[in-house]
């Protein structure tokens, strides 16, 4: 095992993802790849999904792997940052996150821009203006039975995050 803590970075790319540590010593920064996986959507009954709970596997096998050959100061988590997890009141995923790649959002855009322009919607999220983007996805779900059943969102990265294993001082 090495000496000194490492901070552990996992990304889910649009085709791939990996789970990298990270070390740093006197005047150098040192990348160590400890797992590297595929990253595509599936398709089930004509919506493109997150392959969500095989990509948590690939991760916390990246994150075992790290572990071995590090002592682990911290993880960050880093997607696209449009797509979602919805939970109902217990904490449950209620279905698989739908990708971002999925047509559901086609035109949702311009609907929306007939009540907020693009210009009003920049200024208040600094955002560009992409059909993939959260609130189009939003609105795209807005009469269906799941987004009704939530009641809490996390983007993918706190998805990932809010199933991470805790562990805490009394643990050993």
């Amino acid at each position: 095992m090495s000496t000194g803590p490492a901070v552990v970075a996992v990304d889910l790319g649009a085709s791939g993802g990996r789970v990298m540590a990270g070390t740093v010593g006197p005047g150098e920064l040192e990348l160590h790849e400890a797992h590297r996986f595929g990253n595509g959507p599936v398709s089930a009954l004509g919506t493109l999904h997150w392959d969500i709970l095989r990509l948590y596997g690939d991760i916390l096998a990246g994150l075992r792997a790290a572990a071995g050959e590090f002592e682990l100061a911290s993880v960050g988590i880093d997607s696209w940052g449009v797509d979602y997890g919805l939970l109902d009141s217990g904490g449950a995923l209620l279905g698989n996150p739908v990708h971002y790649r999925d047509a559901r959002t086609a035109g949702v855009a311009e609907g929306v821009h007939t009540s907020v322009s693009r210009r009003e919607m920049y200024q208040v999220t600094g955002t560009a203006q992409l059909p993939i983007n959260t609130i189009y996805q939003l609105v795209a779900a807005r009469d269906t039975a799941q987004l009704a059943a939530a009641r809490t969102l996390l983007l993918i990265p706190d998805l990932i995050g809010y199933w991470a294993p805790r562990t805490s001082s009394s643990d050993g």
